[in-house]
């Protein structure tokens, strides 16, 4: 996007904020197991309300489909967010109506508040006007640091966004600066891995990004529906051969667009799909017809080591095997820590997203090493897919 308004173009002193924030976390008995989300989103609480804003927090929990679960409440996500926060956090039992209206108008200057699930009701997915209209009576500023929730049209995430002042948080923000510098107006020359188990999930990925990137490394199981469609026998491994013309096409595309398809040249086979099953190194067009294809080989990672280090940029989503089991995981672990040790040398740009890549890299030790990790997964699928952004469009300056 070409421009937004920030925390740095408002006085929040006095004013009712409404922050939408991504609290969907994973829990465990009432327990809160993964506080990731959370902390992303803890400098934009803390900045509002260390300067006089009234932070009134808005999030969705789960999926309860318009109704009031009980079970999808968000009070104890309020404890948590208090503990990490250090200071206390309100809970109001309703995001909309007199509950709500109560809650935050018992707050003070720089106290926070956190609103019950907005998905218990059924205008929040609708993006129905009305509700979009009753969250904004409780409010003065609207402030999105939801970038994971930013590819739904939502009345918290875009309707409310049109009625009163909108901004980016400071999550929000980095998340919109480290995407410009991956795809937007990235530093040449740029590759981006692809990897995962079907190409028929990430289809629209592949087509936006030859358009954008001057080389893509495909990996994980999708290399062999590419390699089947080059007439390798790739034996028993996962493979969607339905789409071997949809991955000839790609590869055509490519080739016009003067984008380099970096695919496997050899292969880490085994006979079971289990961790330390008995395994042998091949050259792609030797591939056992008993045998599966579980990560790429040596020579393989030299040429993605080869290509990365001519790169100024990289964007990566999706692993390269199935690095869930060892030893399946060392090209994705070689090639993450590669890239990282590029980065720490600042030599590259290297922007990484979606659930399993994030594991990847966690897995590596190396997450905070690269220049961003998005944990927004198919709000950035969608980015890298070209897609607008619902969420993102409501905050551009008009």
């Amino acid at each position: 996007m070409t421009g937004f308004k920030t925390l740095d173009d408002f006085n929040p002193a006095g004013k009712r904020v409404l922050l939408r924030v991504d609290l969907n976390v994973p829990m465990d008995n009432g327990r809160v197991t993964d506080t990731t989300r959370i902390v992303r989103v803890l400098p934009t609480i803390t900045e509002l309300s260390d300067k006089g804003g009234k932070v009134v927090l808005l999030a969705h929990f789960g999926r309860p489909k318009g109704k009031v679960v009980p079970a999808m409440t968000l009070a104890p996500v309020a404890e948590t967010v208090s503990k990490l926060l250090g200071k206390p956090v309100a809970f109001g039992e309703d995001c909309i109506g007199e509950k709500a209206a109560a809650a935050v108008s018992a707050m003070n200057d720089g106290d926070v508040l956190l609103l019950e699930n907005t998905r218990f009701h059924e205008g929040e997915e609708k993006n129905d006007p009305d509700f979009a209209r009753a969250l904004a009576e409780i409010g003065d500023i609207y402030v999105n640091d939801a970038f994971s929730a930013a590819h739904r049209a939502h009345a918290s995430t875009e309707g409310l966004a049109h009625l009163i002042p909108a901004y980016a948080g400071r999550a929000m923000q980095a998340e919109l600066v480290a995407l410009e510098k991956g795809l937007g107006n990235p530093a040449r020359p740029v590759i981006a891995i692809v990897g995962g188990a079907k190409v028929s999930t990430k289809i629209d990925l592949l087509e936006h990004l030859i358009e954008k990137v001057d080389a893509v490394v495909i990996g994980g199981g999708m290399a062999n529906t590419f390699l089947f469609a080059q007439g390798y026998n790739i034996g028993n491994s996962l493979c969607e051969k339905a789409l071997a013309d949809t991955a000839q096409r790609i590869m055509t595309k490519a080739e016009g667009k003067n984008c380099a398809i970096i695919l496997p040249v050899d292969a880490v086979v085994a006979w079971h799909f289990e961790a330390n099953a008995p395994h042998r190194t091949y050259g792609v067009d030797a591939i056992p017809e008993d045998g599966m294809i579980l990560d790429a080989g040596q020579q393989s990672f030299e040429r993605i080591r080869s290509a990365i280090e001519d790169a100024a940029t990289l964007v990566w989503n999706g692993p390269l095997g199935a690095f869930e089991m060892k030893p399946f995981d060392e090209s994705t672990m070689n090639t993450a820590r590669f890239a990282a040790t590029l980065t720490r040398a600042g030599n590259l740009v290297s922007v990484a997203g979606g659930g399993d890549t994030v594991a990847a890299l966690n897995q590596a030790g190396i997450a905070d090493d690269f220049t961003y990790v998005s944990t927004a997964g198919g709000a950035f699928l969608e980015w890298m897919e070209g897609k607008e952004l619902p969420g993102v469009a409501a905050l551009s300056k008009t």
